[in-house]
């Protein structure tokens, strides 16, 4: 009989969970769109006589003024998104950061996939720099059971890229290990035909609730603990693996181009596989999720620790991360912080997330784990993950408690500052963070332009430093 309620009251929560994100992926959808189209009608009624001159964001045109000039001389930033995330040239006018890319002249939004995994992301974002057609590598495609190549970006983003001219990165969620795993394969010059890329590629990485560790949300949203890869057979990653399969095997050309879980080279349409394929990755015997090629996996702790096994920091680039945090504990109980303040996507997991328990029959994902050092989070992500890499080897690191506390910034130290915040506070809505939307951003940019610099030794004649 107990058992009858506890698979009841999971099959409950589980309804609601699923209705919640739905509403909110409707919500967002429909936001999109309704910007667009109010868009498009005050342009058809203004209809200004003077033709305006269209500058696609993203190319970095130089010598147009003096402006523009010594905003080009300045490394450009790269907001990079996470999970479920999205780029320039997605849901129309909707950005993903919440309109912080317009607080400087120099930013990019590049859009990578939604759901890939954070391997086949670094990639992306490699090409869509540098420009090409993006390039899997052979091994891990033919591992992996998908196309080597995919998209083609015949004109990279900041072709000029290199060692002289590095670049600053700034992710949000996933998109900060994202930025992580591309500097490793910067300086294991992982990209055929660039012979010449190192880790100094990279001036800066500054992490806005950055997944480093892991997450136990994986576990309650369906990764089995066991293993971290592998799905449960009812859960709301199952649901959602069914949507997305669906989604790109029906391939209808708006909804793609309007929103892309990023799994066209996995070649899941119905023009390609047909119907026998559906039903082969429904069954989990094909595509993304039967290899395991997608992101959750990667967000296990075990997936972290898998992930971070080869990543290091590097002594000349400068890192800072924001960990956010929506718990408190009464009476030693770890509770959520406020019920107005949490997001209602977030909520019911900021609850669970603050109670989690690794099931007692199951080997800890590593040694000296413990229940309690996971309990605090913001919905998303434990606040023990977003500091910094600290599995399997902890990395140098310093808390921030002022910002006179790191100035002047020393390269090779993760510096970290808490904020009382859940997982979305400071993207899509920036109404809903208010002047702490401002304050986050504006201390990022701010640090990119004028505390982060690498300094260059003079060379005198005939000296030649090592």
């Amino acid at each position: 009989m107990i058992r009858f309620w506890i698979t009841y009251l999971q099959l409950v929560e589980l309804f609601v969970s699923s209705l919640v994100h739905l509403l909110y992926g409707f919500y967002i959808f429909s936001s999109a769109v309704a910007g667009d189209l109010s868009q498009a009608l005050n342009e058809y009624f203004q209809k200004p006589k003077l033709n305006n001159v269209e500058v696609k964001e993203g190319k970095l045109m130089k010598g147009v003024d003096e402006k523009e000039t010594n905003a080009n001389d300045l490394p450009p930033i790269v907001l990079v998104h996470g999970i479920f995330g999205f780029g320039k040239g997605r849901l129309g006018a909707l950005s993903y950061f919440g309109g912080a890319e317009k607080k400087d002249e120099r930013v990019l939004v590049p859009d990578l996939g939604s759901l890939t995994s954070i391997y086949d992301r670094a990639r992306e974002l490699f090409y869509y720099l540098k420009g090409g057609q993006v390039d899997y590598g052979e091994e891990h495609s033919k591992v992996c059971g998908h196309s080597q190549f995919g998209r083609i970006y015949e004109q990279g983003h900041y072709t000029e890229w290199d060692e002289d001219h590095p670049i600053h990165f700034v992710g949000h969620s996933a998109g900060a290990q994202v930025v992580r795993v591309l500097q490793q394969m910067l300086a294991d010059k992982a990209f055929k035909g660039y012979e010449n890329t190192s880790e100094n590629w990279v001036l800066s990485i500054t992490a806005l609730s950055g997944a480093f560790n892991g997450t136990t949300r994986a576990y309650l949203d369906g990764m089995q603990p066991e293993d971290g890869r592998t799905l449960k057979p009812i859960s709301l990653l199952q649901l959602c693996r069914i949507g997305v399969i669906i989604y790109d095997w029906l391939d209808i050309p708006f909804l793609k181009n309007y929103y892309n879980f990023g799994f066209d080279h996995y070649n899941m349409s119905w023009k390609k596989m047909g119907l026998w394929g559906l039903v082969e990755c429904l069954l989990g015997n094909a595509g993304p999720f039967a290899s395991g090629d997608w992101i959750l996996p990667d967000l296990t702790i075990q997936g972290s620790l898998r992930t971070n096994y080869h990543l290091h920091t590097f002594p000349n680039t400068y890192y800072f991360s924001y960990a956010t945090k929506r718990t408190t504990k009464i009476m030693g109980i770890t509770v959520p912080s406020s019920i107005l303040k949490i997001h209602p996507l977030l909520f019911i997991r900021v609850l669970q997330m603050s109670q989690w328990h690794h099931p007692p029959d199951v080997s800890p994902p590593y040694k000296g784990y413990r229940d309690g050092d996971w309990l605090d989070n913001d919905g998303a992500l434990n606040t023990i993950s977003m500091t910094h890499p600290r599995l399997p080897i902890e990395h140098p690191s310093h808390l921030v408690e002022k910002d006179a506390d790191c100035q002047p910034l020393q390269p090779g130290i993760w510096y970290y500052k808490f904020v009382e915040g859940d997982h979305i506070l400071f993207i899509i809505n920036r109404e809903r963070a208010g002047v702490e939307f401002d304050l986050i951003y504006d201390s990022i940019f701010q640090r990119c332009r004028k505390h982060v610099f690498r300094k260059k030794l003079p060379t005198l004649p005939n000296e030649i430093h090592h």
